[in-house]
């Protein structure tokens, strides 16, 4: 899915109950429209994060924090000096 519109990414994640790590910010947008809790994000930040070695230590590194988090659906962030955790769905409630 590589050249997938964002749209039909989060969807397969969603029906697949997968989580999603990508660089782009513009996934917390649209999931916050969504007003979902499925597909939670994690969102890796900062240009040294681009290699892959780096981005896996940083995700293997807070994996056991965020684990159950992920399973309720959320939005993770995380840089080299911290993590944030953001419930799904973003300020509402779930649609039916």
């Amino acid at each position: 899915m590589e050249a997938a519109a964002d749209p039909a990414v989060l969807d397969l994640a969603a029906r697949e109950d997968r989580v999603l790590v990508s660089a782009d910010t513009d996934c917390g947008t649209l999931l916050a429209l969504r007003q979902e809790t499925k597909p939670s994000v994690i969102l890796l930040r900062r240009p040294s994060q681009r290699r892959p070695g780096t981005q896996a230590a940083l995700l293997l590194a807070n994996l056991n924090e965020i684990e159950t988090e992920l399973l309720k659906g959320c939005i993770v962030v995380i840089d080299e000096q911290r993590l944030r955790i953001r419930s799904l769905p973003i300020g509402g409630a779930t649609s039916p």
